[in-house]
């Protein structure tokens, strides 16, 4: 018992690290770029899995920008540039943080506008609806009734 103990640690510890779809004919030689390839990686989504970066995934297609990530970097890009890249072909939805732009502004505050709106339309056909019944004055026809109501609820009572 006591020798499965620490093989029981060891294997639960691996099955909480993160696993990487990353083939070994994929790593690059050169450590600095390799970990550089494995940070734009990380920020890259996979177009197939979309909750898992490209890092992360085993579609074909993650596997082919994580060599096209490669590629550009032992040409000599920048990791910006690479990003840009990436960007260019496959679109803003490829990031898995967004950068900050008009149209993402828009993107995410078209609800808070649409519900801020909406509650102001609310509260003004509400008040509206209510100062109408206020400002209401009864017929004399109404007041007799009234007046009616009230005595017959005296005389029952008294």
């Amino acid at each position: 018992m006591r020798a499965l103990l620490p093989a029981l640690i060891v294997a639960l510890g691996l099955a909480t690290a993160p696993a990487h779809a990353v083939n070994p004919d994929e790593i690059l030689d050169d450590p600095a770029l390799e970990e550089r390839a494995r940070d734009i990686s990380a920020g890259l989504r996979c177009m197939v899995c979309q909750n898992q970066s490209i890092d992360d995934s085993d579609a074909e297609l993650a596997r082919d920008l994580r060599v096209l990530v490669r590629d550009r970097l032992v040409a000599g890009d920048t990791n910006d540039e690479v990003v840009a890249y990436v960007v260019d072909r496959y679109g803003e939805f490829v990031l898995l943080r967004p950068t900050l732009s008009a149209r993402n502004a828009l993107l995410w505050g078209t609800p808070i506008i649409i519900l801020l709106l909406g509650g102001t339309a609310a509260f003004m056909f509400g008040r509206r609806q209510s100062q109408s019944r206020v400002g209401e004055a009864l017929s004399a026809e109404e007041q007799a009734r009234v007046a009616k109501i009230l005595d017959e609820g005296e005389r029952r009572d008294g």
